[in-house]
């Protein structure tokens, strides 16, 4: 579904990402982990095409996306629920679901399937963005990405500054998503949470892959994290 072929990324003369490769199967799930600074943001943010490549390909079902601009990348299936979530304060919770319409691509996400298996949304679907919790947010920031109907959903670091509890029921959605038959790629720093969401792990390491593949020792995992 996806292909990531040798990217480099830059910002200005600064190397963010160098000779990076990884391939999320269709219906698959990937968890990319990678301490602060790995270069974890700057790929789903190339991805999803608001940062531009020095070189290398970016392969959305065998098509070349890679100088396609983010608008059509979305209308192609590529979502990004970004870290910091990014909602629209001022709008409430299901005037944020409706700009992401705009998309116009179908699928099993309409705003009714929305409110029926993300409940928390629905409760809160009158209520400001601005006035929401941390994790009525992050649910309203997935829920948003969702109701594009994504063949690629990108999650990054959707745990950061939640709860216990509130982290569960996110995670607890994944199986959910992929069952719908989107392709998840999630970034995280937390690598417990990483490793129980996917078999599938890549490592960076200051803008490298320090280590991947499928089901990976703990202990191999914690060197690549590290660079130990």
């Amino acid at each position: 579904m996806l292909e990531i072929d040798d990217i480099d990324v830059y910002y200005g003369q600064l190397p963010a990402m160098r000779d990076v490769s990884m391939r999320l199967d269709d219906g698959g799930i990937l968890a990319v982990i990678g301490a602060n600074g790995a270069g974890k943001s700057t790929l789903l943010k190339a991805i999803a095409g608001q940062v531009p490549l020095a070189s290398g390909r970016i392969l959305l079902d065998g098509k070349d996306v890679s100088r396609v601009p983010a608008f059509k990348r979305a209308r192609l299936g590529i979502a990004l629920v970004p870290e910091g979530r990014r909602l629209f304060k001022s709008l409430t919770v299901e005037e944020n679901l409706l700009t992401a319409r705009a998309s116009k691509r179908s699928g099993p996400w309409t705003l009714d399937a929305i409110y029926e298996r993300f409940p928390l949304v629905a409760e809160r679907r009158h209520r400001r963005a601005g006035d929401l919790s941390g994790g009525e947010q992050q649910a309203t920031s997935i829920a948003r990405a969702l109701i594009s109907n994504p063949s690629v959903l990108l999650l990054d670091e959707v745990s950061l500054g939640l709860a216990p509890a509130i982290i569960a029921q996110i995670y607890a959605s994944i199986p959910l998503i992929r069952e719908q038959g989107t392709s998840i790629l999630l970034v995280e720093q937390d690598v417990q949470q990483a490793t129980r969401a996917s078999h599938d792990v890549h490592c960076l390491l200051q803008g490298r892959t320090s280590l991947a593949g499928r089901d990976l020792d703990l202990a191999d995992i914690t060197r690549a994290y590290f660079g130990a």
